[in-house]
C-alpha cells in the first residue's frame, strides 16, 4: 500500500478486535476514508491520543482507495482546548461530526471537508457556536438535495414581497401565496440566505439577535425533519443544553 498524508478530521469511531478502532476519517484530499489504528486501545500505543472522533491533523496512513487504510501517526493541527472547556461548544461540534457522517453516506463531495473544518476552527475561537452550526446545517441541504427555495416564492416563484420562511412550504413565502404560516422577522429571512452564501472561514464577527438565531434554529429543525429522515442522537444532547 502506498504511504500518503492527508489533513483529515475524525468524525466517528468503533472498536476493532480488542485493541484496535477503525476511525471514519473526514478528508480533504479523499472526501471520506475508513482507517484502522491498530492497537491503539493499548494503554502504551502511540496511537492512542489521536484514534479518536475529534482529532484534527496531518494523518500519515497506508493508504487504501477500496477498503480499510491503515494509519500510521497524527500530526495534530489543532487540539481544540477552548471548544472541550466548554459544555455547549462540545455538545454542537459532536452534533456536527455527527451530521457531517450522516451527509457523506448521501454524497463523498471534497467540498464538506472545509465545511466542516472551518467551522470547528471558528467555534474554537470563539464566534457564537450556535449560529456557526446553523450555517453549516443550511450548506449541508445541499448536499442532501433538499435545499429551500431561497430565491424566490417557493409555492408561486415571485421574487418579490417575501414575507416569510416556511419549512412546510419548503422556502421563501410571498405575500399573495402567504396563509397562516408563522410570520418570520425579516432579518431572519435574509440570514438565512446569507448563509446558504457565506464562507464560514472569511467570517470576522457575528453579531445576531437572539430571536433571530432562535427563529433560524427552529426553521433547522423542523425542516431537517420534514425533508431529510435524519436522526442524530446528539441532537437530544443538543436540545437539552440550549
Amino acid at each position: 500500500m502506498e504511504i500518503k498524508k492527508v489533513k483529515g478530521i475524525v468524525i466517528s469511531e468503533t472498536n476493532y478486535s480488542e485493541s484496535s478502532k477503525i476511525l471514519n476519517v473526514i478528508t480533504l484530499e479523499h472526501g471520506k476514508i475508513g482507517v484502522i489504528a491498530k492497537g491503539c486501545r493499548k494503554l502504551n500505543s502511540s496511537l492512542r491520543s489521536v484514534s479518536s472522533k475529534f482529532t484534527y491533523g496531518y494523518f500519515n496512513i497506508y493508504y487504501k482507495e477500496d477498503g480499510l487504510s491503515t494509519l500510521i501517526s497524527v500530526d495534530v493541527i489543532d487540539e481544540f482546548i477552548n471548544i472541550k472547556k466548554d459544555l455547549l461548544k462540545i455538545g454542537i461540534s459532536y452534533f456536527l461530526l455527527d451530521l457531517t457522517d450522516q451527509v457523506l453516506k448521501d454524497t463523498n463531495s471534497k467540498d464538506i471537508f472545509p465545511i466542516l473544518e472551518a467551522a470547528l476552527i471558528k467555534i474554537n475561537d470563539g464566534y457564537d457556536a450556535l449560529t456557526i452550526c446553523n450555517i453549516v446545517q443550511i450548506k449541508y441541504l445541499d448536499f442532501l438535495g433538499v435545499m429551500p427555495t431561497l430565491d424566490g416564492c417557493a409555492i408561486c416563484g415571485k421574487d418579490k414581497d417575501i414575507v416569510t420562511i416556511s419549512g412546510d412550504d419548503g422556502g421563501y413565502i410571498c405575500r399573495n401565496c402567504y396563509t397562516n404560516q408563522y410570520i418570520t422577522d425579516i432579518k431572519t429571512i435574509k440570514l438565512i440566505k446569507m448563509f446558504s452564501l457565506v464562507d464560514i472561514s472569511k467570517i470576522k464577527s457575528i453579531k445576531i439577535q437572539d430571536k433571530n438565531k432562535k427563529e433560524i434554529n427552529t426553521f433547522l429543525d423542523n425542516y431537517y425533519d420534514r425533508y431529510t429522515g435524519l436522526y442524530l442522537k446528539s441532537k437530544n444532547f443538543l436540545t437539552q443544553i440550549l
